[in-house]
Formats: structure tokens, C-alpha cells, sequence
């Protein structure tokens, strides 16, 4: 066999091949297995836009450490994996194609759009799984699950309507992140903040009683047309005598009440603030302290609202079909169609033509903009879906303080309690047609609001059989928090449910705690009484050289498909596994890749090595009675590594963990164990076979460890690979 062996290792010659051969002897495939102990870890589901990136091959290469270790420690190691649908990001790639074409979606129609959706689906939906199993990813190919297949869509409304009937999801008008050029809410959690260049632009604001002005400031002049107060602190000695009057909006003309309220902070600025309702979420709180009107002067495209859109909500008034909070809609005159950049600028020149623009202040701030389309975000008074909250955080917070969950590293624990105890409702309704559309219907005739699993054929309420469902989806996030259970069978009670739930280990990253981690455990909770899984192992992300997050806009981003083209994808693994601290970010280094791949080339060569002096004897592969010194050391070091690999494992010290067995096999066994074996193959009798014996056994322990972490390439016909 040393003869075939190439003199240096090629990656391009193995790794598909050795890949099939795993995947025709289904040596991934897990089963309930009541004899053994089983080990679970889900995948947390790419989108299926996703093109694999460096953040998914080291979240995949962790996970696949964990999976091979526990595989060989005897558990039925099950690694579920699957697919994210992806609401927004698939839509927007949608639409664009479809753009391309000259289409909308109003000229489809929602029936046609989504059969294009899932013909876009079925063509590129499988891709970034082709590229996991590039990467050696020994998932259950078997078990691959789509958060909208049909068993995810079941447990979907299966906890909808749950969450429904027992009043934890309700429908009403309330503060969103809007986006205008997606045209949907998103979540607080898909909000990026970002640091922008603005101005405070210091208004004056007439008192109609006195006649003196009131000085105040914004970053948003142009939410100052819904404007329905002003508002100042009641403690305020300066403005005590303007309790219960009324100031001038500029522009309009109109009268507003000014309000004592506690937002209006004595410390900052004038200690007097506009309040916008309908456009602000601390102004929508004083409206519902103040009972406020909330006036609404933007469209959900990002325009000025016109004489139009008052129509429209005339109609909705006279039908009755106008819920509680409903905002009035504003006809915004010559400012109407504007954008509301657009309109800034206008209303600013009049502002300034009036005399009511007093100062304009340089400002450096954080500006809320889509996580999707990086669009700056309109908060909006909406209509949607929300979960309440509260009564499900409690108890996945104690989940965590009790131990149940626990995070590696701990300190990761602090970001969780953080967003959980501060948590607001939330707004699970998107205004996208692929998703999952919320299963929830109205009655024509009498307005009754039916929430079921299945569609209903007539109003409960009144019989009519003229009944519409909703338009609106849910957030992606609604269907991947369900995913560890979800994906094993629930709502039914299935053997893998029972056997493989709760599942063992999440592996992700620390910037999806509250994306979600979090939501994962509080459903999980409320809907199995349990925790999802036993442990969040939580890693960094991987930088440039510099240090930099990569993106597409920097166009630092570095191609896996592209590294494993040219180094391997064990070369890939075994960088990214020495370069991991728990918790931490790593730089990306093609020279570390590079060093990882003459490693797997070292090994290649102590195998040739072993081959060549192996293949013309008899050699059993197990240690001989008689050992020399070296001997001894080398099998005492070589156990010795195992016991400590295992106790790193045990402790998620991965990156550790790959580092010894790297510096066993290069120093200890390489340049050590084998040149001193060389003397003895040389001669002959017991003395050579031991040699031989010694290295086989050593050689193959040493491949069993390689097995575990990335998947090493050295062959032995007596040293067959660990699956």
C-alpha cells in the first residue's frame, strides 16, 4: 500500500470520496436506541438564501467535534439538521428576480407568487446543505428538516392557537419597528443600530395663553405634523404656570395640550419635548399615560400620508372595522407623497421662513436600521400580532438560574437575564406572503376574529360562511424557536421526541442569544415544561486579519468553499478548531490554514512511513508483551493525551483540546517515536516487529483521535476510519 500513497497528501483526491462513503453506509444516521445513552445536538437552520460563510463552517466544525466525540463514546449521537425559511431575506431575493423580469407581486397574486417561492425553494434551497457536506459536516441527512415543511407548520399553529386561547397572543394597535423598503415590522432583536452623522434641530413652539415660546429640539422634524402635545415635568418650576395650556404647531396651526409627564426630563435640554404618538415609542407611552391622539403622517413606504389615505381610513371608520387605538391618518398637504427625507428638508426651509426654527446643533447618534436591508426604521403605531410576554420570560429565566440551561462560558448567562428581564411583547406579524400565515380568519358580516388549526368553514358568532383569513406571516423567528422540538416529531408524541428531547448541546454564536436562544428556551418551557437543551456553547465570530467583522459591504469576507478548493476541509477544521476559545472572536489567517494543512500532510507522511515498513509483515494492531523505553513512553504519552482531549472535550476546551493532539502527533510521535523506530526496523527479529506493532497501534489511536476533531485523511487498511 506505501507504494499507491503519493509522496504529499491531496485533499482533492479524498475528502468527497471518504464523504460518499460515510453517506451510502448511513454511518451518520442515529436511532432510538433504549440501550444506549443518547446525545442531541439541532442545527441551528441557515436560510435557505444562505451561502455558506466563515461564521457557519466554525459553528458547523464545533458542532461536528462534539458529535464525532460522543459517536464514539458509544451514544446514539443524533446531529438534526435542517433549513431556515427565511421570511424577508427569501422574499426580497424574490421579488428582485422577479423585478428583473418586469413582475410584481400584485401582478401574481399571493397563489402565484408563492408557487414561484416554492419553485425558488426547490432550485436553490438545497444549496448551502451541499456546501455543509463540503465542509464533512456527519449530520443525519436522514432527519433534515425546513421550518416550513409539513411537521414544523403543524406545531406552528399548534402553538398559536395555544398561545391564543390561553390569552398570550392577542392582536391590537401597538408601537413596531417599521421598515419602509421591506414593508413589514420586525422584531426589537432585527434592529442594528448604527452611528450616523444628524442634527438636533432646536424648534419653537408659541404657548397660545401667554404667547411666550417654548424652545424644543429633534432628530426627526418631520414626525413634528403628528405631533398632538408638548410635553414638560411637573416639578419643573420654570413651566408650572403653563399647566393646562396649549401650544401652536408650527405649520399647521394647530392647538396641542401641553402635558406634564415624567419623560420630560428637567436635565436635558429645555426640559420640554414634542410627543409624536404615533411615531415614537416613548411618545406613544405618554399618549397612553396622557390619552393622547395618535395622529399617523407617514405611509408604510416611507411617505408623507395625503388626502387618500384619509379616505382610506374614513371608509375603515364608517364600516366599523377601525380597532381600539386605531391612529387617525393626517392629510400632510403640499408635504403629502413626499419620502420623509423629502419632507424634512421642505418642512425645514418653512420652519425656517416662519421663524420657528431657532438653532441647528451638530449631533453624532445611534440610528435604528433594518438588520435585512440596513433601511433606517420608522417606528409606527400598527396593527399586528404580539405575544405577551411576561408570563413566558419567568419561567425561562428561572430555567436558567436553576441550572437546567446552562451557558459556556457562564458570563454569557448576564446577556440573557439582561434581555429577558427587560423584554417587551412581541410583534410576531410580518406583512410578507412567504411564511407562515397566521391562522387566523374574520368573519365578513359581524367582524369575529376565529383563530384554529384548521380553517373554519363558518363564523361561530353569527354562521356567516363568508370568512377571510388573515394576510399577515409570522416572523421566522416564531418557527425556528419551536426547532428543537419541533423537529422531532411535536405536537406528536413520537419515540424520538421521547428519546433524543430534551436535546444535549446548542452550538452558536453570542450574537443570537436574544434572536433565538432565548426564544428557544421560553417556548420550550411554556409548551414541554422543560428546557430545550442542557447547554448553550456559545462562540465567537471569525474576523479578518485585521480584526474586522466581515461583510459584503467591506468585501472582507473570505469564501470556506473557496479555502477547502485550495488547503482542504481539514485544514479548514482543524484552523478553525485550534483558533476557537469558547466566547471569544478569532482572526482568520490563511498562513495558520496553511500550517494546519502541513499537518495533515505530516500525518499523511507518518502513515506512508508506517505503510512502508507495515505491509510486508504480519502486523497485529495491538501492543507486543515486550516494550522498549520509547515504547513505554510513547503509549503512556499518547493515553495520557486521550484522557486529557476527553477532559477538555467534557469542559468545551475544543480549541485545547485540537492544540494537544496537534503537538502529540507532530512532536511526540513524528519527530520523536518514529525516528527513534527507524534503528530497529533496521534490524530484524522480535525487536523490528515490536517497532512495527508499536507504530501501527500508535498510528491508528492517533487517526481515532483525528476522527473526533476534523476528519483526518490518513489511511491504514488495518486502521480503518471511526465513523
Amino acid at each position: 500500500m506505501a507504494k499507491e500513497m503519493a509522496k504529499s497528501y491531496n485533499p482533492r483526491e479524498f475528502e468527497d470520496r471518504i464523504y460518499d462513503f460515510w453517506m451510502k453506509g448511513k454511518y451518520f444516521h442515529a436511532e432510538v436506541d433504549k440501550g444506549k445513552k443518547p446525545y442531541t445536538i439541532v442545527m441551528p437552520p441557515p436560510n435557505i438564501t444562505g451561502q455558506l460563510h466563515m461564521g457557519h463552517a466554525l459553528d458547523e466544525t464545533l458542532q461536528d467535534i462534539l458529535i464525532r466525540w460522543r459517536r464514539m463514546q458509544g451514544y446514539s449521537a443524533l446531529w438534526l439538521p435542517g433549513t431556515d425559511h427565511a421570511s424577508i431575506a427569501t422574499e426580497a431575493k424574490i421579488v428582485e428576480a422577479m423585478r428583473k423580469e418586469g413582475v410584481t407581486k400584485d401582478d401574481l397574486g399571493r397563489e402565484k407568487f408563492l408557487e414561484r417561492a416554492w419553485d425558488w425553494k426547490r432550485e436553490y434551497g438545497g444549496r448551502i446543505t451541499e456546501q455543509l457536506k463540503k465542509l464533512g459536516s456527519s449530520c443525519d441527512w436522514d432527519r433534515e428538516r425546513f421550518t416550513m415543511d409539513e411537521g414544523c407548520s403543524k406545531a406552528v399553529k399548534e402553538v398559536f392557537v395555544r398561545l391564543y386561547n390561553d390569552k398570550k397572543i392577542y392582536r391590537g394597535n401597538r408601537m413596531v419597528n417599521w421598515c419602509p423598503h421591506c414593508c413589514t415590522s420586525i422584531s426589537d432583536a432585527e434592529v442594528d443600530y448604527e452611528e450616523q452623522q444628524g442634527h438636533f434641530w432646536h424648534l419653537l413652539y408659541q404657548v397660545k395663553e401667554t404667547g411666550e415660546y417654548l424652545e424644543l429640539a429633534t432628530t426627526r422634524p418631520e414626525t413634528m405634523l403628528g405631533d398632538t402635545a408638548v410635553a414638560i415635568n411637573a416639578e419643573d418650576e420654570r413651566y408650572k404656570h403653563l399647566h393646562g395650556c396649549h401650544a401652536i404647531l408650527p405649520l399647521l396651526n394647530k392647538e396641542i395640550p401641553i402635558v406634564c409627564d415624567e419623560h420630560a426630563d428637567m436635565e436635558k435640554g429645555t426640559g420640554v419635548v414634542k410627543i409624536t404618538p404615533a411615531h415614537d415609542p416613548n411618545d406613544f407611552e405618554v399618549g397612553q399615560r396622557c390619552k393622547l391622539p395618535i395622529v399617523r403622517c407617514f405611509t408604510y413606504d416611507g411617505r408623507m400620508t395625503g388626502k387618500e389615505d384619509v379616505e382610506k381610513y374614513n371608509e375603515l371608520l364608517k364600516k366599523g372595522n377601525l380597532a381600539e387605538n386605531e391612529p387617525e391618518v393626517l392629510d400632510c398637504g403640499k408635504y403629502a407623497g413626499m419620502t420623509t427625507m423629502e419632507a424634512r428638508e421642505a418642512i425645514l426651509e418653512d420652519l425656517k421662513a416662519c421663524g420657528a426654527l431657532k438653532e441647528v446643533e451638530p449631533l453624532t447618534h445611534d440610528v435604528g436600521t433594518c438588520y435585512r436591508c440596513h433601511t433606517t426604521i420608522e417606528p409606527m403605531v400598527s396593527k399586528q400580532w404580539f405575544v405577551k410576554m411576561e408570563p413566558l420570560a419567568d419561567p425561562a429565566i428561572k430555567c436558567v438560574r436553576d441550572g437546567k440551561t446552562k451557558f459556556i462560558p457562564e458570563r454569557f448567562d448576564k446577556i440573557y437575564y439582561h434581555w429577558m428581564e427587560n423584554i417587551k411583547d412581541w410583534c410576531i406579524s410580518r406583512q410578507l406572503w412567504w411564511g407562515h400565515r397566521i391562522p387566523a380568519w374574520y368573519c365578513d358580516d359581524c367582524g369575529e376574529v376565529i383563530v384554529s388549526k384548521d380553517e373554519p368553514t363558518a363564523c361561530p358568532k353569527c354562521g356567516c360562511t363568508h370568512l377571510t383569513q388573515d394576510e399577515d406571516t409570522l416572523d421566522t423567528w416564531f418557527s425556528s424557536a419551536l426547532w428543537p422540538f419541533s423537529t422531532l416529531g411535536w405536537p406528536d408524541q413520537t419515540p424520538e421526541l421521547d428519546y433524543f428531547f430534551p436535546t444535549s448541546t446548542l452550538v452558536t454564536g453570542y450574537d443570537i442569544i436574544f434572536f433565538w436562544v432565548a426564544r428557544m428556551i421560553f417556548s420550550s418551557v411554556e409548551q414541554m415544561d422543560m428546557q430545550p437543551f442542557d447547554t448553550v456553547f456559545i462562540h465567537g465570530i471569525v474576523r479578518d486579519e485585521n480584526g474586522v467583522k466581515m461583510s459584503k459591504s467591506l468585501g472582507n469576507g473570505i469564501d470556506p468553499l473557496e479555502v477547502i478548493d485550495k488547503y482542504g476541509a481539514d485544514a479548514l477544521r482543524f484552523f478553525l478548531a485550534t483558533g476557537n476559545s469558547p466566547g471569544n472572536d478569532m482572526r482568520f489567517s490563511e498562513k495558520r490554514v496553511e500550517a494546519c494543512a502541513n499537518f495533515a500532510n505530516k500525518l499523511w507522511n507518518a502513515s506512508r512511513f508506517v505503510h512502508m515498513n507495515i505491509d510486508d509483515f504480519d502486523v497485529k494492531n495491538e501492543l507486543p508483551e515486550t516494550l522498549t523505553t520509547e515504547d513505554k513512553w510513547i503509549v503512556s504519552t499518547l493515553n495520557s493525551v486521550a484522557k486529557e482531549i476527553n477532559e477538555n472535550l467534557e469542559k468545551f476546551e475544543l480549541g485545547v483540546a485540537v492544540q494537544k493532539l496537534y503537538d502529540f502527533i507532530w512532536d511526540c510521535f513524528c519527530d520523536w517515536y518514529i525516528e527513534l523506530a527507524k534503528s530497529r526496523l533496521q534490524s530484524e527479529g522480535e525487536t523490528a516487529q515490536n517497532a512495527r506493532q508499536v507504530l501501527l497501534w500508535t498510528l491508528e489511536k492517533s487517526i481515532r483521535l483525528c476522527r473526533i476533531l476534523p476528519r483526518k485523511s490518513g489511511r491504514h487498511s488495518r486502521a480503518r476510519a471511526i465513523r
